[in-house]
C-alpha cells in the first residue's frame, strides 16, 4: 500500500497556498481562528442566500400587486420598469421599489469633448477659467478609470448659446448607452414622530 493511501484527510488542513499541512503542526490559535471564521462565514452565507431569496420574492410580489392595481383601470403594463411606493393603510410601514440604470458613453463622447475643448480655448483666453475647471472635473475619471456619468450629463443643464456647445450637448445625449439596470427594494417603518426610518438589511448598518 502506498504512503498516500494511508493519509487520513482529517489529520491535515490546506493553507492559503493550497498546501496540505498536518494539523499537529498548526498552532492552536490558528485552529481556533479557523473554526470561528468558518462557523460565522457559513452562517453569513446562509443569511446572504436567504436575503437574495427574500429580495426576489419581494420584487415578484410587488410586480404582481402593481399589475393587479393597474387592472382596475383595464391597463396592461408593459415591463416591470418603474419606481413605486407602497404604504400600509395605517402608514406604519412603507416599501419603495426603485430601478437604477447603469449608463456609459460610446465614441460620440470624444466628439463632444473635442467641441467643448474648442469652445473653452476661445472663451478662456485671458479670461475666467472657471468653466474649464468645471468641464475638466466632469470628464475626470475615478481610480477605476470610470467617468462621472452624472457630472457629464449635468453639463447639459448649463445655458450656453454657443452653437458648438449645443452640438456637443447633442453628441453627449446621443452617445448615452444603457448597459444594465439594478433593482432596489427598501423597507421603512414610521416612528412616533411620523418619520419613516429605513429598516436596515445591511449587516454593516446594524
Amino acid at each position: 500500500m502506498s504512503q498516500a493511501a494511508t493519509i487520513n484527510p482529517a489529520d491535515y488542513m490546506r493553507d492559503a497556498c493550497g498546501n496540505l499541512i498536518a494539523k499537529e503542526n498548526v498552532k492552536d490559535i490558528d485552529l481556533a481562528r479557523t473554526d470561528l471564521v468558518n462557523e460565522l462565514a457559513v452562517t453569513a452565507l446562509d443569511l446572504s442566500d436567504r436575503l437574495a431569496i427574500f429580495k426576489r420574492t419581494a420584487m415578484g410580489d410587488i410586480d404582481s400587486f402593481v399589475e393587479l392595481s393597474a387592472e382596475r383601470y383595464g391597463v396592461k403594463l408593459g415591463g416591470k420598469k418603474g419606481n413605486v411606493t407602497l404604504d400600509t393603510f395605517s402608514g406604519q410601514f412603507r416599501i419603495e421599489r426603485q430601478f437604477s440604470e447603469h449608463l456609459t458613453f460610446d465614441e460620440g463622447l470624444q466628439a463632444a469633448k473635442a467641441l467643448i475643448d474648442e469652445c473653452l480655448r476661445d472663451w478662456t483666453q485671458g479670461g475666467n477659467a472657471n468653466v474649464r475647471t468645471l468641464v475638466d472635473h466632469a470628464f475626470r475619471v475615478d481610480k477605476k478609470g470610470k467617468l462621472n456619468t452624472g457630472a457629464i450629463l449635468g453639463l447639459r443643464n448649463l445655458k450656453i448659446e454657443d452653437a458648438r456647445w449645443k452640438t456637443a450637448m447633442t453628441a453627449i445625449s446621443e452617445s448615452i448607452k444603457v448597459v444594465g439596470t439594478c433593482q432596489y427594494v427598501r423597507f421603512y417603518r414610521r416612528d412616533e414622530n411620523g418619520k419613516y426610518i429605513l429598516i436596515p438589511l445591511d449587516i454593516a448598518t446594524l
